[in-house]
């Protein structure tokens, strides 16, 4: 109980929102930015520790120096023991990361097209017959790529994970728009929300009669139809685009029990007819 749990969480958003800035709102001495997209000018000048990723190599490497060794993992596989005492020879005692409370990744956009780009160069990528290409194959080993990735960084122990994302806007058959994230391959898109404690969406909502706001939208339920999500129970649909005091608020003890999510008012009983038992005559 006396456990210092991390939030693990998606922050998302078009582009040009204002996604990489959320970093100025956290502690710079207790946050790693793990810089994917080289996008730093937005946080130029930002005081705390960076690490710029340019392969998925570096990418698996990193999350298995952050997040341990997995004792489920074979020895022929990331993440293991072998390959954590590897990344620690390379990259120093992991007691260096013991300063940092929050990692920071951005982008797990880039990280996909990084891992896409390796998984072209595998076996697994290439066809038995002839001995081409096969995208089916390299599709299949990015989802257990990335899924491995972001389930590994899920899980490391008492430290915030937040990764940063692109969302798109699309129109499905009846012209009517939703939002995805922009990941490569669908199997990443599709589960990374039930891996995440929080997904929130960092968006411009509009006003009536007045100059839209930023906000970031917290709950699965919105009228919005933002991709969002909240484990904790601590916040509201529209919550103040801060970072570092977004999750202060997920970390306050709650005082009355989380309310439901979804209610379904009951329509009222209609009143019984009265019948005439009396045959009638005719």
């Amino acid at each position: 109980m006396a456990e210092q749990r991390g939030i693990k969480g998606v922050l998302t958003g078009i582009s040009g929102i204002g996604k990489t800035s959320q970093l100025w709102t956290l502690d710079a001495g207790r946050t790693l930015f793990v810089n994917l997209e080289a996008g730093e000018l937005a946080v130029q000048g930002w005081p705390g520790d960076e690490v710029r990723v340019r392969s998925w190599e570096m990418a698996r490497d990193l999350a298995c120096w952050i997040g341990g060794p997995n004792p489920a993992m074979r020895p022929d596989q990331p993440y293991d023991a072998t390959h954590y005492e590897r990344v620690c020879t390379a990259f120093g005692s992991p007691e260096q990361l013991a300063k940092y409370e929050t990692i920071f990744v951005d982008s797990i956009t880039v990280a996909s097209r990084l891992c896409l780009q390796w998984c072209k160069g595998q076996p697994q990528a290439v066809s038995d017959r002839s001995g081409k290409s096969d995208l089916r194959g390299a599709y299949g080993l990015l989802g257990q790529e990335m899924i491995g990735w972001l389930t590994h960084l899920q899980h490391t122990p008492n430290k915030n994970v937040w990764l940063v994302g692109l969302l798109n806007k699309q129109l499905d058959d009846f012209n009517r728009p939703y939002f995805s994230l922009q990941v490569e391959g669908s199997k990443t898109g599709l589960e990374l929300p039930g891996i995440v404690d929080e997904v929130i969406t960092l968006a411009e909502l509009p006003r009536e009669k007045e100059a839209p706001f930023r906000a970031f939208v917290c709950t699965t339920l919105n009228p919005f139809a933002y991709p969002a999500k909240d484990r904790s129970g601590r916040l509201a649909t529209i919550e103040e685009p801060h970072l570092g005091r977004l999750m202060e608020k997920i970390r306050r003890p709650l005082t009355t029990p989380p309310t439901a999510q979804f209610q379904v008012a009951l329509p009222a009983a209609e009143p019984a007819i009265p019948t005439n038992s009396t045959p009638q005559e005719g």
